[in-house]
């Protein structure tokens, strides 16, 4: 039995959906009795389960072999995944299937890249099957630009960097395989999409998919801190998003790997595939 954790986020939804297709016994942790009644009608065995309880999550493991752990990007993060390896192990958990980030690095600026070095460095040192997966910057985070998008532009801070982008539901393609296959012990993978990326081109697949004309628009940081004091982000996570994008400005991105290919049997998505099939949650009208 697998226990997803993060089952009702992006990637978790995903491999949830994936799980079910191949009839492969699963369990998603959710932390709302809504979301509980609609993995069940998905076919999935599903309870409620919360990083903050851990009570909660040794309930979620019990008859569990497997774990897939994906907490959300929170100052909390290292506790919250730290304490669910120790309580994995004391559950008789077998293999952890850890998403990581594929900038992970215990020295840099970027508060969640440095997290999941944390994590996995501690998750290494126990006595456990894992298995780590570093992704690389989701296509799906541009949704997230859909109203300036929707009006033409696209502000940035990154110049002329560049950035692997992967579609998140290739991540959930890749965990599913690793799961469910008994060769990736001890194993860490990169994960890309098929291709570097400047703004710019991202802009070019943007305009062709929402059939309109998008504009990149170059901020200062400051300009950049101010936009996102104003759309109301945490200080936190608007100064580790100006970490990131000083990391990608500084052409620091990973290149591309053909893990996805090599480990599921198909070509990752490319970002015009993505910005096609996502265009109404972009922005397109």
């Amino acid at each position: 039995m697998i226990l997803v954790t993060g089952a009702t986020g992006n990637i978790g939804r995903e491999l949830c959906q994936l799980l079910v297709q191949d009839n492969v016994p699963a369990r998603a942790m959710c932390r709302q009795e809504e979301q509980v009644a609609t993995y069940r009608q998905m076919g999935l065995q599903a309870v409620i389960g919360d990083f903050d309880d851990p009570e909660s999550l040794r309930q979620a493991m019990q008859e569990c072999d497997r774990l897939f752990l994906l907490s959300p990007t929170d100052p909390q993060q290292v506790q919250w995944e730290k304490q669910t390896i120790d309580l994995a192990l004391e559950a008789g958990i077998q293999h952890i299937v850890k998403v990581s980030a594929a900038d992970s690095n215990l020295t840099t600026r970027v508060p969640w890249a440095r997290a999941h070095a944390e994590i996995d460095h501690y998750l290494r040192s126990k006595p456990i099957g894992w298995t780590i997966l570093r992704p690389s910057g989701f296509m799906q985070n541009f949704i997230e630009s859909a109203m300036a998008l929707s009006m033409g532009v696209m502000p940035h801070i990154m110049g002329d960097g560049q950035t692997s982008y992967i579609d998140l539901r290739d991540v959930a393609l890749v965990a599913r395989h690793v799961l469910t296959e008994d060769t990736h012990h001890g194993a860490i993978y990169y994960l890309t999409g098929p291709e570097s990326l400047s703004t710019g081109d991202v802009v070019a697949h943007l305009s062709v998919a929402l059939e309109l004309p998008i504009r990149e628009t170059p901020l200062s940081v400051d300009q950049m801190h101010r936009a996102m004091m104003a759309s109301e982000l945490s200080d936190w996570l608007s100064n580790a998003l100006l970490a990131q994008y000083a990391v990608i400005a500084g052409g620091y991105s990973i290149d591309t790997t053909g893990e996805v290919k090599r480990l599921t049997g198909q070509e990752p998505r490319t970002f015009a595939e993505f910005a096609q099939m996502y265009k109404y949650d972009l922005g397109a009208i």
